[in-house]
């Protein structure tokens, strides 16, 4: 029989303002085995937590039930607590009856009765809870890093750094990500390129890292510190043994019609090429869409002028296999289509352009060569308007309605840097909000306007709109309180920046969360920014939401330091709450195994006495590896026979609390 001891925690006001902490305590004194209740005012507290280990001492307590905060914040806490006053560390049963209760209850007398149930569901289940031993797993010494931009070269630096290896997967062809595409970076107006080619050449050529370019994840198992990963690595066409980068074959190249995606489409490509010129791998690669040799089985140019034999149109994507102990996602973003925002005249007019295609425009290594001209007719404008928050902070269901965070401050760089080169040209912004929270942004705005004269507006744009060889923009200004029309010779959209899509299939693979705008989800918003609520599995730069490039290369820091934290241990403790199979119940259907999403159980043929002088026969029953066991529970769920059941959350112990609230 349990000795029972139930802890209600008052949060300061957070629960004790709309519970009865007290009318708590006392009822639970009337549960079975209950031998001790008590409330305090912050029971995670040093005094709370010695109040905890004194009772079970003093009343010689088998289980403690703590009435406060999710199980996320405090679980661990208390557990230990518990051990260091002599009892099991699962014998502790967290009832949240903040989150659950306090927090989303008004009315004082409904949130006290719904916290006793919660605390008697607690005290039902740990009336049937057994002490569990955590087991140990090995810790593999590598990491994977998702995403080759700015967020990925620098959690793997800094993870090689501390003499880890590290492998980078990239989808594209080169590293460098979004980054690699901007012209300057406010608020320094650094030289884009300048600050982030030393980091792909120290990513390229440290010892500790490989990187897989024009690669994507083709599946991921296992679990914290024993990571299985498949890379499909996608066939260049291009020994990159033998091949010098020498560009050849890219000048060459007859086949010139297909559009050119680090420029944002603003000119075409051949169909063997390198993104631009300080790729890395600076290893070319085939568009087999575009090559004629692909479509026709003609042409060949480029095979024929490779003196290093390099090109070899037969060669396949390979699988490469490989385990980690740590996965840092870094997907990067990418700008929103503008499809469903026709008012700007997008689709129809050449001259109307997003910000990343206006910094194509301005880059010496752009479509232009860095001249400002229309991409309708080459001319050089004398009128840009630039429109804020397209997509961004909307409200009508064709954008997304949080703020992309960086358009305010870029659409200010933009502004400055014509205004520099093109003093002849007229700059006017259309703003809702500006919004400059950074280290000196707020300063870089105000330049923007005293130094460079440009033309804010408090207002939007409601049409653009050919007009004649000019672009007739029609929006209001909030602050006059009048309708503006304004004859621009170009339009630059800032439009709002989304995760990249891949991360949906890569959330999949990490059993991550993600929220409804595609976001990864963190552990907690404050305390564990940059972690996962799957263990062993860290966030890096916009995957997890609007950031700039100071903040992302921040975050990345941070989770590299949390992936050499866990790749410093030897061994991790795993969960001892895993499936186990009753085989007297199990009937052999594999239900289970197919369920399994870390491949912990398999089946064997094993012999069982039947009734009858010494009879006995071979059935196939389940076998859980307690190792690989995550304890999600799935399994127990989908068992027909229910043989499937996880410790210390038994279909016994469930139904037990079911039974609690029901009463």
């Amino acid at each position: 029989m349990h000795k029972i001891g139930v802890f209600v925690c008052w949060c300061g006001s957070n629960i004790a303002a709309t519970v009865d902490v007290a009318a708590v305590a006392e009822a639970m004194k009337a549960e079975p085995n209950v031998v001790y209740a008590t409330d305090y005012q912050y029971m995670c507290s040093e005094g709370g937590q010695s109040r905890i280990r004194q009772a079970i001492k003093e009343y010689g307590l088998t289980g403690v039930v703590v009435c406060s905060c999710s199980p996320r914040m405090h679980e661990a806490t208390f557990r230990k607590t518990a051990q260091s006053a002599g009892l099991n560390p699962y014998m502790v049963e967290i009832a949240n009856i903040r989150e659950h209760c306090s927090w989303i209850h008004k009315d004082k007398m409904d949130a006290t009765a719904k916290a006793i149930v919660l605390a008697r569901t607690a005290v039902a289940k740990l009336n049937l809870n057994q002490p569990l031993t955590a087991g140990e797993s090995n810790v593999v010494k590598r990491a994977l890093v998702i995403g080759g931009g700015i967020a990925g070269i620098q959690s793997a630096l800094d993870i090689a750094e501390a003499g880890y290896e590290v492998d980078i997967v990239e989808k594209t062809p080169t590293i460098g990500g979004r980054m690699a595409q901007l012209d300057k970076t406010f608020p320094t107006l650094d030289c884009a390129a300048c600050i982030l080619t030393p980091k792909m050449v120290d990513a390229a050529q440290n010892e500790k890292i490989t990187l897989y370019t024009y690669s994507e994840m083709e599946s991921v198992s296992g679990f914290v510190g024993n990571f299985t990963a498949k890379i499909r690595k996608k066939a260049r066409h291009i020994n990159e043994d033998l091949c010098t980068g020498c560009g050849l074959c890219t000048e060459k190249c007859p086949s010139r019609k297909a559009k050119n995606e680090f420029n944002m489409g603003l000119n075409t490509r051949g169909a063997i090429y390198i993104p631009f010129a300080q790729a890395i791998p600076n290893i070319p690669v085939i568009d087999t869409e575009a090559c004629i040799h692909f479509k026709t089985g003609k042409c060949g140019l480029c095979q024929m002028n490779c003196s290093a034999k390099a090109i070899n149109f037969e060669q396949e994507d390979e699988i490469i296999e490989r385990q980690y102990g740590a996965i840092v996602v870094a997907t990067g973003f990418r700008p929103i289509s503008l499809e469903k925002f026709n008012e700007f005249g997008y689709a129809e007019n050449p001259d109307v352009v997003t910000s990343l295609e206006f910094e194509r425009i301005m880059n010496a290594a752009g479509p232009t060569k860095g001249q400002l001209v229309r991409p309708s007719d080459g001319k050089h404008p004398h009128s840009i308007v630039f429109v804020q928050c397209v997509g961004s902070r909307d409200t009508s269901g064709c954008g997304k309605p949080y703020c992309s965070k960086i358009c305010c401050m870029y659409t200010a760089k933009h502004a400055m840097l014509v205004r520099e080169k093109y003093p002849d040209v007229e700059v006017h912004v259309f703003y809702i909000d500006v919004r400059t929270p950074g280290k000196n942004f707020d300063e870089f705005y105000r330049r923007a306007v005293e130094q460079y004269d440009v033309d804010y507006i408090k207002g939007m744009v409601g049409k653009v709109s050919a007009h004649g060889d000019k672009l007739r923009v029609q929006g209001s200004d909030l602050l006059a309180d009048k309708q503006i029309i304004i004859d621009a010779d170009m339009v630059v959209l800032a439009a709002a920046i989304e995760p990249d899509p891949a991360v949906r299939k890569i959330a999949t693979m990490l059993t991550a969360s993600i929220d409804t705008n595609n976001f990864l989800t963190e552990a907690h918003p404050k305390l564990r920014p940059v972690e996962s609520p799957t263990a062993g599995v860290y966030l890096s730069g916009v995957c997890q939401g609007p950031k700039d490039i100071p903040e992302t290369v921040a975050q990345a820091s941070a989770a590299a330091a949390k992936v050499i934290g866990l790749l410093a241990k030897d061994k991790l403790k795993s969960n001892p709450c895993v499936a186990h199979s009753d085989e007297m119940l199990c009937n052999g259907c594999s239900t289970c195994e197919k369920v399994c999403p870390y491949g912990a159980i398999t089946y064997v043929d094993k012999e069982f006495r039947v009734p009858g002088p010494k009879r006995t026969e071979v059935r196939r029953v389940a076998q859980v590896n307690e190792a690989v066991c995550q304890g999600c529970g799935a399994c127990t769920v989908a068992c027909p026979s229910g043989a499937m059941d996880l410790k210390g959350f038994s279909t016994r112990q469930i139904m037990a609390e079911v039974d609690a609230i029901c009463r």
